[in-house]
């Protein structure tokens, strides 16, 4: 079964071009695994009572095995220093995906 993730990100310093270059190298690390970035969708409205992330993705792997290949990879885990440097706050739900008929 597929392996979705819903990812919420905050940037640091409002700084995009930083952040489109990590989203790639992301993006490049879990290709080595089947993953991917689904969607990736950019929040354009804060309620005022709503800390909104400055993005949204749909991220999936193949399955929780592959998943799991990519956290332990050294080339991940030497990246998260890099991409701690641009993204302040991230929350991830895991699923799978529903056939609504």
């Amino acid at each position: 079964m597929k392996f979705i993730l819903c990812v919420s990100l905050w940037i640091r310093n409002d700084d995009i071009t930083a952040f489109e270059s990590v989203e790639r190298q992301a993006a490049q690390l879990m290709a080595k695994y089947g993953g991917r970035i689904e969607r990736a969708i950019r929040v354009t409205s804060e309620p005022d009572d709503f800390d909104a992330p400055f993005e949204v993705h749909i991220v999936s792997f193949p399955d929780q095995n592959r998943f799991d290949l990519y956290r332990q990879d050294p080339k991940t885990q030497d990246f998260s220093r890099e991409r701690d440097k641009v993204i302040a706050k991230t929350t991830v739900i895991q699923g799978y995906d529903i056939d609504l008929g």
